[in-house]
């Protein structure tokens, strides 16, 4: 069952190799191309009935791009991405820009030829053991104890956190206000902020929380390195 395709791949070289290989296959590759970041321009121009899309960092943001574009413009081409064993999120990203499957890069040629043929009959081309591994991932995700204290110090401005390091120390307002050339009121303010967007209801807390989750170690580099913002 001869299918008409095209193969895009960062390495120019994957790419051709996997075409000459499905050429040998009896399918009609209309091209052959590299780097991913122009496949919407060429399945656009040729539209075939299916694309080839091989990537070696599904989890970046934008990899999949030229795929939602494809599917704005040529919605009748069904995307199958190439790639190594990804998160769950790379999985999810490559479907929600719309791809019709994805297929390990070290995959058989036949498994390869499988997933082609389903997805130009419009089923999703996804080997089972992938779904299994991505399940099982979010059922049990990786422990990143960085996570908590990335996303809590988003939420202070560089002066605030100035002052959690300092309040983890031990300063009081009035050491704060002296050590950071502000008002008292105005350190009493910064401290009163601070708690509320850790939701804690005291000094001790906040130190503790930030201790916990590696925000204090990130806060007190982030100081060091920072400007000297005005109050």
């Amino acid at each position: 069952m001869s299918v008409r395709l095209m193969v895009v791949d960062d390495h120019r070289l994957l790419a051709e190799a996997l075409a000459s290989a499905l050429k040998l296959r009896g399918h009609r590759v209309l091209a052959a191309a590299a780097p991913t970041s122009g496949a919407a321009e060429l399945v656009v121009s040729r539209a075939p009935e299916v694309c080839l899309f091989g990537t070696a960092t599904p989890a970046e943001p934008g990899t999949f791009d030229p795929i939602a574009r494809i599917g704005r413009e040529r919605p009748q081409v069904a995307v199958v991405v190439l790639g190594p064993v990804p998160s769950p999120r790379g999985i999810a990203a490559a479907f929600a820009a719309g791809a019709a499957g994805y297929v390990r890069h070290d995959e058989r040629i036949e498994g390869v030829e499988r997933a082609i043929i389903k997805a130009r009959a419009g089923e999703a081309a996804v080997a089972p053991q992938l779904l299994r591994a991505a399940f099982a991932e979010l059922i049990n995700p990786a422990v990143q104890p960085d996570d908590e204290g990335q996303r809590l110090l988003r939420m202070l401005t560089p002066r605030e956190v100035e002052v959690l390091v300092r309040v983890a120390e031990g300063e009081d307002t009035r050491l704060i206000a002296a050590g950071m050339g502000i008002a008292s009121s105005t350190a009493r303010t910064h401290v009163q902020r601070v708690l509320m967007k850790l939701d804690v209801g005291s000094r001790l807390e906040a130190a503790a929380l930030a201790a916990r989750t590696g925000l204090l170690d990130r806060a007190a580099l982030d100081t060091r390195q920072g400007p000297d913002l005005p109050a």
